[in-house]
């Protein structure tokens, strides 16, 4: 298949899980034969912190102006037999214009922020990148959020189909991998700043950290605030390259997960990091969500904390009892999460779509 995607950044994952998600699920693509172009608009946050500047997956295109390609955008679309537009991607609304007003096979639209978006389509009707009115125009809506969620879609915003299309990973890149020195701690925790996280991480982590002296803790991400008090044990890395993720994960004792509010409000939106970390043996911390058990099993494959009481106790496990909860969790991601499985996914969901309307086309009919 040729697949032309419009996405917010396959060249820079700074401050956005949008690069690594792309990453992931169109090298499986590639690697199962598909030709894929992917347009990113070029802005200079994420042009000064490209990590990835010339994708193997795909034929990357980026621009500055959409005027500027509107003419080559045309000639793509005509000969694709899927177009995906991409959440937050820039001239989202302009874009999703011109699939519809081509002769692309199946047009689709990639929701890696499904509940962000839900909700501005509630209460405004549209976002900087959809219109609420352009929803039913999809042949397939794919969401990073399952559940409930994708029954609204349909019943409230006319979608023809909406379908879960979950992050994942590439068991090449995240692997367990020995212990670094320089990632080597007890309780990690890798996140672009966010107000409606910053309480779980301080009850988390920062009181855990406030307790435990003795031990060592990490915080990776861009954004925080300069007035933020961290304790003398908790190492800041303002920005970690993905390359460097899997051996982040893998030299943590424990590595903590928080979500993000409107993701725990629609439950069934489990983060890439949650898929990475596991697939690297990493024993997860998270907050608990609805929808949560269905990616890991509770005390065997995640550990789900009240309150940083039982932070600090999870820090006195053994060794081996942090041993046999990674492994499951290695276990369960591998069999369900890996890209290649999501590759697979996409391509029957856009079978399936193309044949439905093959059957409702009357030049297909005999």
């Amino acid at each position: 298949m040729k697949i032309v995607v419009f996405g917010l950044s396959i060249t820079s994952a700074w401050g956005n899980g949008h690069a690594t998600t792309f990453r992931a699920l169109l090298d499986a693509l590639h690697h199962r034969g598909h030709k894929i172009i992917f347009y990113e608009k070029n802005v200079e946050w994420y042009a000064s912190n490209r990590d990835v500047p010339n994708p193997a997956c795909c034929e990357l295109r980026l621009y500055e102006n959409w005027s500027d390609i509107l003419r080559e955008v045309r000639r793509e679309l005509a000969g694709a037999d899927v177009g995906l537009i991409g959440s937050y991607f820039p001239d989202g609304i302009a874009a999703i214009d011109e699939l519809f007003d081509s002769a692309t096979a199946v047009k689709a639209f990639y929701d890696i922020d499904t509940p962000i978006t839900i909700s501005g389509l509630r209460q405004q009707g549209s976002t900087e990148y959809m219109k609420a009115e352009q929803v039913p125009g999809f042949d397939v809506y794919f969401s990073f959020t399952g559940g409930p969620m994708l029954r609204e879609i349909e019943q409230q915003l006319g979608a023809r189909s909406a379908l879960p299309l979950y992050c994942s990973f590439d068991p090449n890149e995240y692997r367990r991998f020995g212990v670094n020195k320089r990632f080597a701690c007890d309780l990690s925790y890798m996140g672009t700043y966010a107000a409606d996280r910053q309480a779980k991480l301080e009850e988390l982590l920062i009181r855990p950290a406030k307790q435990c002296q003795e031990k060592k803790f990490i915080v990776a991400g861009p954004q925080y605030p300069k007035d933020i008090l961290w304790p003398r044990n908790v190492r800041r890395i303002m920005h970690l390259n993905p390359r460097w993720h899997a051996r982040f994960y893998s030299s943590s004792r424990l590595t903590l997960n928080v979500t993000r509010r409107e993701m725990v409000i629609a439950g069934y939106s489990p983060s890439v990091r949650l898929f990475e970390a596991a697939a690297c043996g990493a024993v997860i911390v998270s907050d608990n969500w609805p929808g949560l058990d269905e990616f890991f099993s509770p005390g065997r494959e995640i550990l789900l904390p009240v309150d940083a009481a039982d932070v600090v106790r999870y820090l006195s496990l053994s060794a081996a009892e942090l041993r046999s909860i990674g492994d499951a969790a290695q276990e369960r991601v591998i069999a369900e999460h890996t890209s290649e499985i999501r590759a697979r996914q996409f391509e029957n969901t856009v079978f399936a779509a193309n044949c439905k309307n093959s059957s409702h086309d009357p030049a297909m009919v005999t």
